[in-house]
């Protein structure tokens, strides 16, 4: 049975990978900012009042996992603020820098020693962050935060392969939750192929950038 520790996990893909690991049988911590009645129900030790911005709230989850292992980390929080180059707004573009992009190495520096040799780092991020993918245009602040967060994790990458912990860039697809007005694939079909390309990862095989359905995205 592995811990694995999940952000972002009252909704959407965070609440269907919460349920999905802990019914096969892992030990879960759910971290959120604000807990619902959907995720109490699960059988699994929920930590609230977390954002991952925050450098204080992030020591009291450090503090309240303190001196448990740490098998899988999946930094699932993330937030978009849709944009055109006709109305475009500094301020979410720098939110969302600080929320996708910042936010998974904040959650994995503040839990680095919960991470013994053997650890997946897991970030969910998404093809609209590929430079070479791009044939739309738009949504400048989600775009950019995630192509940041795909150099982050490559950094990551690279900095904990020596200590044998895995880190993957995961797309889970187009899904139907609040961010995308319902728009795609099931939550929990999405999690379903997150969760197997965490299982299938490994540490040579690190900083990858994978869909959830099973193929290499481009950066």
């Amino acid at each position: 049975m592995a811990h694995v520790v999940i952000t972002g996990c009252n909704r959407g893909i965070g609440l269907e990978l919460v349920r999905q690991l802990a019914e096969r049988g892992e030990s879960v911590t759910a971290v959120c900012r604000r807990s619902n009645a959907e995720l109490d129900q699960l059988d699994v030790e929920t930590i609230d009042g977390v954002d991952v911005t925050d450098a204080a709230s992030l020591n009291r989850l450090s503090a309240a996992l303190s001196g448990k292992p740490v098998d899988i980390l999946i930094n699932n929080a993330g937030i978009l603020r849709g944009d055109r180059y006709e109305s475009l707004d500094f301020d979410a573009m720098l939110e969302q820098y600080e929320v996708n992009a910042l936010g998974p190495l904040r959650v994995t520096r503040a839990l680095d020693g919960n991470l013994a040799s053997g650890a997946k780092v897991a970030i969910v991020t998404s093809r609209v962050g590929s430079i070479e993918d791009n044939a739309s245009g738009n949504n400048y602040g989600y775009r950019a935060s995630k192509t940041a967060v795909n150099q982050i994790g490559t950094n990551l990458a690279h900095d904990l392969k020596p200590r044998g912990i895995a880190v993957a860039l995961l797309h889970p697809g187009l899904v139907a939750t609040d961010m995308t007005g319902g728009n795609g694939i099931e939550p929990g079909e999405a999690a379903r192929g997150l969760i197997q390309r965490i299982d299938e990862l490994t540490l040579e095989e690190s900083g990858g950038f994978w869909h959830a359905e099973g193929y290499r995205l481009p950066w």
